[in-house]
């Protein structure tokens, strides 16, 4: 059932990606009377309007994101699809590298490419012994080089602090557990000049999902656990599953056709991409921690981040809830009326609160 739901939003890459549906534009949203020029939804007769909580910028930016439906539809060519998401993450970094002041330069760790991102004042003296490991975004497919940057560029500025981001092995070329072994060549070979307490691992979305697959292959295959996981707009087992799976779609403008009603969820993003899990058993911990209590118990701490109109939200939840029950530490911040991916945006002030938790939960769990 996990697999099954995780093929369905494998493709999402964030909140580039969380509106592409089958058409797009103003247009279209406009001709479905469900959907109002203000952003306001129609859910059988129930109006939906914008969340009253969140800041008139993610207001705004969201009744773009439902009523525009601006960031057109996915091609069947990967490449062509690598490209138009690399597109749409430049647009997300150039404003972000606007506001957050870094370097970035290529490198090679444990021969896998890495994108090694260092605040260009220089790295607090607090920090010269710690490292973060950034997993990027794209449903396995893509995301490598861009969506990874735009996870980046945030946290090294703000912690003042190195992030090393993995180009890891992506579908269809590759299959589990090609993207987990980078992973861990790359963290064996941190783990030569950084102590393993030192070291915090995130992700978003895919990222996520990789981020908590990792910290169960160092694991299983006797490496120190890192200090502290992040794992953002994802969870212990996958990306979907309950309520928040079944209305998401839904509240952010993809409604199912009038006179049409599907047997299951309408959700928001592209068709389900190349399959990464391949035949992976979902009940095993190195796929979805999340199938065993006893791998959870040995979790470091960790943090979820998520919003109420994002399809993860639920399975976010309740990954924190048995994190929690199996021992671990666990903390879940999650913010009205954002989107899967909202993190992308750095213009939005609810993008910007959530990189200020995510620097003091690594501040407070990694080692000095």
């Amino acid at each position: 059932m996990r697999r099954t739901a995780l093929l369905a939003a494998c493709a999402s890459l964030g909140a580039a990606v969380l509106v592409l549906g089958p058409a797009s534009g103003r247009a279209l949203a406009q001709a479905d009377e469900r959907i109002s020029a203000d952003g306001t939804v129609r859910l059988d007769g129930v109006s939906v309007p914008l969340s009253d909580m969140a800041s008139e910028e993610a207001r705004d930016y969201l009744r773009h994101l439902i009523v525009d439906k601006p960031f057109g539809t996915p091609v069947a060519d990967i490449t062509q699809e690598r490209a138009r998401q690399d597109g749409i993450m430049q647009d997300f970094l150039q404003p972000m590298r606007q506001r957050y002041a870094v370097d970035i330069a290529e490198d090679r760790i444990g021969g896998v490419v890495v994108d090694v991102v260092t605040p260009a004042d220089g790295i607090a003296p607090e920090n010269a012994g710690r490292v973060l490991i950034n997993l990027h975004g794209g449903g396995f497919t893509t995301g490598g080089r861009s969506a990874s940057l735009v996870e980046s560029v945030p946290l090294a500025a703000l912690m003042r602090i190195k992030v090393i981001s993995v180009d890891y092995r992506m579908a269809p070329e590759h299959r589990f557990p090609a993207a987990s072994e980078d992973v861990a060549a790359v963290y064996r070979e941190i783990l030569q000049a950084y102590s393993p307490e030192r070291i915090g691992i995130y992700g978003c979305s895919a990222g996520g999902v990789l981020a908590a697959q990792s910290v169960a292959w160092f694991d299983e295959h006797g490496l120190p656990l890192p200090g502290a996981l992040g794992v953002f707009c994802a969870s212990l087992g996958g990306y979907s599953g309950g309520d928040a799976t079944a209305i998401a779609g839904a509240l952010n403008g993809y409604l199912p056709p009038l006179g049409n009603r599907p047997e299951g969820p309408v959700r928001d993003g592209p068709p389900p991409g190349p399959d990464y899990l391949g035949d992976a058993d979902p009940e095993d911990p190195l796929v979805y921690p999340l199938a065993s209590d006893e791998v959870m118990g040995r979790f470091p701490p960790t943090l979820f981040i998520s919003g109420t109109r994002s399809f993860e939200l639920s399975a976010a939840l309740n990954s924190h809830n048995a994190l929690t029950r199996a021992g671990g530490k666990s903390r879940l911040h999650a913010w009205d009326g954002m989107f899967h991916g909202f993190i992308y945006n750095s213009e939005l002030p609810e993008a910007r609160e959530a990189y200020e938790i995510m620097v003091q939960f690594f501040e407070q769990h990694l080692a000095d």
